[in-house]
């Protein structure tokens, strides 16, 4: 029979003191005599570099490779959006190309029937993993060949209309083809055409890819930047100091998501920083030179150009100054130009505001490009 009594008695022995001083004996290091101190922090700050190196190896093969693998498959294309609305544009193409942050034009094109007046129409979509526009030219030209086309059309919104120019020079001094006419819309020809507040976010981003690795395929850091660019969304200015409203916050990042990172058709880092260095090469004022004069027999293209009528209506560019240099280059008496003032659009919209863009390109483009192209055929005969 079990009796409590004739369990032996315990008795708590607990010596806080002792506690210390068996775990100053198992700690690392504790056999150290000389510099024992500073021997540790060595070795502790030597250990900041390994786990450093942990984080940045799965920023890249988690973040970094998958895209890198991805972008590698990307290549320029152009897609067939509809057919000539007449016998007369059976032999000239129409590409559209769309600006900055953007991939595919497709989209947009499908927003302006009204350029099927000029004939067929065609969407350029980008090579992600950033621009050539030699290669964009001959594959323009190899298409156009295929149909058995002989007579091109550009129409660049905004940043497009700089990488227009620049094929535009490509297809009027290296091919065959005659190359129509120019359409820029909101198309800044050179750095000192975009906004400040703009210029500012370009020249940020292009810092941020300097330095740090993979900053050209990481959606990570394109999180972080987009929902940065996003900041008046959310930031309440009204209090001392400014704080964060969550909800709003949430409302930014869900958003930035949903889509600039899970969608699979958005321009990626370095498309996006190849389109801005684009403008800051300010290339667009000596393609403009090259398309101001006759090439290899071919008579100069005709410029359009797309503005709102009250420039405040555009908050990326400074549409005054392009139209000026326009007018330097390509404008004035035996000019090739057109200034179309718009009175509802603002930067390069034409997907909001297809009404009236459809209607200035019927109404004064249209008879403006064939106006410019029968007067250079009646002269050429």
């Amino acid at each position: 029979m079990f009796h409590e009594d004739r369990l032996p008695s315990t008795v708590a022995d607990y010596d806080d003191a002792r506690r210390r001083a068996r775990l100053a004996e198992t700690r690392w290091g504790h056999d150290w005599v000389t510099l024992r101190r500073t021997r540790q922090v060595l070795v502790r700050v030597g250990l900041i570099p390994l786990v450093v190196l942990g984080l940045f190896v799965q920023y890249w093969a988690g973040d970094i490779a998958p895209e890198r693998a991805r972008l590698a498959r990307t290549e320029p294309a152009v897609m067939p959006i509809a057919g000539p609305a007449n016998v007369q544009g059976r032999d000239t193409a129409v590409f559209d190309l769309v600006g900055l942050g953007s991939l595919d034009a497709s989209d947009t094109a499908r927003s302006l029937p009204s350029l099927t007046q000029l004939g067929s129409v065609w969407a350029v979509r980008y090579d992600n993993t950033g621009i050539d526009t030699k290669v964009i030219s001959d594959l323009i030209v190899k298409v156009t060949d295929a149909a058995r086309i002989d007579n091109i059309v550009l129409v660049g919104h905004s940043m497009g209309g700089v990488i227009s120019l620049e094929i535009g020079k490509h297809i009027h001094t290296g091919s065959t083809k005659r190359l129509q006419a120019v359409i820029l819309d909101c198309t800044p020809v050179n750095l000192d055409a975009v906004r400040p507040e703009s210029r500012d976010q370009g020249e940020d981003l292009l810092r941020w890819t300097g330095w740090m690795p993979g900053t050209r395929e990481s959606r990570t850091l394109r999180l972080l930047a987009e929902t940065y660019a996003r900041r008046n969304d959310f930031i309440d200015y009204g209090s001392i100091p400014p704080g964060i409203a969550a909800n709003r916050l949430g409302h930014t990042v869900s958003d930035v998501l949903e889509q600039k990172i899970f969608n699979s058709d958005v321009a990626s880092n370095g498309l996006i920083e190849a389109q801005f260095k684009a403008i800051v090469a300010s290339g667009a004022v000596d393609d403009l030179r090259a398309l101001a004069k006759p090439a290899n027999g071919k008579p100069r293209p005709a410029i359009a150009f797309i503005r709102p009528h009250n420039p405040d209506r555009d908050p990326i560019v400074d549409d005054v100054y392009t139209h000026q240099v326009l007018i330097d280059y390509v404008g004035g008496v035996n000019g090739t130009l057109l200034v179309v003032l718009t009175r509802t659009t603002g930067h390069a919209n034409p997907r909001q505001q297809p009404g009236e863009y459809n209607k200035v390109i019927s109404e004064q483009i249209v008879p403006f490009v064939r106006q410019i192209n029968g007067e250079q055929l009646a002269a050429s005969r």
